[in-house]
């Protein structure tokens, strides 16, 4: 080989490294949390190479709609990569789908930890978790088979799988998130069922067996499920016009949906739609949270794997101080998400009801938001490597702005936030009592808790996002004063609630924030 080819100075592919051992932000908040789920298998399958390598198969090989058979029979099916079949039996098979009570500790770190491999299958996880709740209002037995872990992909009826997927089908080209103006029309029958006709405009997961939905019933606004196959073996009226063309999350098929004489179950009261389907938003709002969290932990990885083993101008760049303070910072941010989701996670296993009703939505505005930002950060920790399709970090640049827009953007979470400040006085004092665990011990987050008690009191719609980005601030700092080591609070606090302004990009922090043990304690051995 000609010295030309010569290959020096790259690091090596971060095949073969435990997730766990540089996360110390997930096991020290399990471990508060009063979870000691064992995640090894898990573990071991996110951090290997022919996981990390199914991941980036099923992204370069994204779904494919198949209207019809080769005789013209219309069939409405997505094909898939066996690398994405790969990934929905790894997170199946692991219990990620199953909505079980005592299980959601687990089951968030499990789905925290596929989410740092691959975020695009886990969009029909999070459906069919969140979709048990919501089904739960009506008669129909679908819950042992949402809760199996058999993954059955497949056009057959439900009843005769040994496991099934749940979707959501709720916004329409003229509402999008406000879902009270669809169309769709829901005529009762003389069977008991409904008869659906309409469109939706954005359905999540429709390779799936079963669809939650919304139709306008004679009652009002209710809640339907719609199976993709009918119990005599007929496919149900429900035809996939397209696939969205989208920005990230290319495995993921996300389709619109006709309507056409579709045969739907009631689920809860005619009229009752919104407030039936609502639990299942909840919870995936909350998978929102783990997701970005998820996505934030994987661009870090990267970032810090790339740094110990590359070297500029004489030196590794992990003994750079710049780099350092930069990294440093991504560690702290990845800290802050991954913690505040895991506190949100054990509040739903101990049915913390109050506290979640503004602490998800505000973290959800937050963490969510705050993605981009960090996996740019940590992409250009690699240069001109992390603009490259083969270096990984294009994918999740492409994912990073998703869990901000699902579930409600921006204004919408900041919005519901501000609706149950008015209607849950209760939630208010549940969120404070939290935050006031830490008071007394740095005077920067005792200012801002004092502001944010203030922006309570006269909270109004233009005010909806301040309020919502400093509780989750207050929320975050908070468990890092009592949870995380000096340095790393010390470095949020001075980021973010300084009273000279909002934080400002990576890496311009004060001087005597010692940087380099965060990095290390954050960088993952291959």
């Amino acid at each position: 080989m000609d010295a030309t080819h010569e290959v020096t100075n790259q690091a090596p592919p971060l095949d073969g490294f435990d997730p766990l051992a540089c996360d110390p932000g997930l096991t020290d908040a399990l471990r508060r949390e009063g979870g000691t789920p064992d995640l090894g298998e898990l573990a071991t399958a996110v951090g290997s190479a022919e996981y990390r390598e199914h991941a980036r198969l099923a992204n370069e090989h994204e779904p494919v709609l198949r209207t019809h058979d080769r005789y013209g029979t219309r069939i409405d099916e997505v094909e898939f990569h066996p690398s994405w079949h790969a990934l929905m039996q790894l997170s199946v098979g692991q219990g990620l789908h199953a909505f079980v009570e005592e299980d959601h500790l687990a089951r968030a770190a499990g789905f925290y930890l596929v989410s740092t491999l691959e975020q695009g299958h886990c969009c029909p996880i999070s459906m069919t978790y969140a979709s048990v709740p919501a089904l739960r209002h009506g008669e129909l037995e679908f819950e042992r088979l949402l809760t199996s872990r058999v993954y059955e992909p497949g056009l057959v009826p439900p009843h005769t799988k040994a496991g099934l997927l749940a979707g959501m089908s709720m916004t329409e080209k003229q509402g999008g998130s406000d879902v009270r103006s669809g169309t769709t029309r829901a005529t009762p029958d003389v069977h008991g069922t409904y008869s659906l006709v309409g469109h939706k405009w954005f359905t999540s997961a429709p390779m799936n067996d079963l669809f939650l939905t919304l139709a306008q019933a004679p009652g009002g606004l209710t809640c339907f499920v719609l199976p993709r196959v009918l119990p005599d073996g007929r496919l149900n009226a429900l035809h996939i016009q397209r696939l969205k063309d989208k920005l990230g999350n290319r495995s993921n098929a996300s389709a619109e949906l006709e309507y056409t004489g579709a045969t739907g179950w009631r689920v809860g009261e005619e009229g009752r739609g919104v407030a039936t389907i609502i639990e299942m938003v909840s919870m995936t709002r909350l998978d929102c949270v783990l997701g970005s969290a998820g996505t934030v932990r994987a661009a870090l990885s990267e970032a810090a794997h790339h740094v110990a083993h590359r070297s500029a101008f004489g030196a590794r760049l992990a003994d750079q101080p710049l780099m350092q303070a930069v990294v440093g910072e991504l560690a702290v941010e990845s800290e802050a998400a991954t913690t505040l989701a895991i506190r949100l996670a054990g509040a739903v296993q101990r049915g913390e009801t109050a506290f979640l009703r503004l602490a998800l939505p505000a973290a959800k505005y937050l963490v969510c938001k705050r993605t981009p930002a960090v996996v740019g950060e940590a992409l250009e920790c690699l240069g001109g490597n992390g603009y490259v399709e083969e270096s990984g970090l294009p994918r999740l640049f492409r994912e990073s702005p998703l869990n901000s827009i699902w579930e409600g953007s921006g204004n919408v979470t900041a919005l519901d936030l501000l609706r149950a400040l008015a209607r849950s006085p209760e939630s208010v004092d549940a969120v404070l009592d939290e935050i006031a665990l830490a008071q007394g011990a740095d005077k920067r987050f005792d200012r801002a808790v004092s502001t944010l008690r203030t922006e309570l009191t006269r909270a109004e719609p233009r005010t909806a996002r301040r309020v919502a980005e400093l509780m989750a601030l207050c929320l975050q700092g908070s468990l890092l004063l009592r949870t995380a080591p000096a340095e790393v609070a010390d470095v949020f606090l001075a980021g973010r609630l300084q009273p000279d302004g909002p934080w400002r990009t990576a890496g311009t922090l004060p001087d005597g924030i010692p940087a380099k043990p965060l990095v290390e304690r954050v960088t993952p051995a291959s």
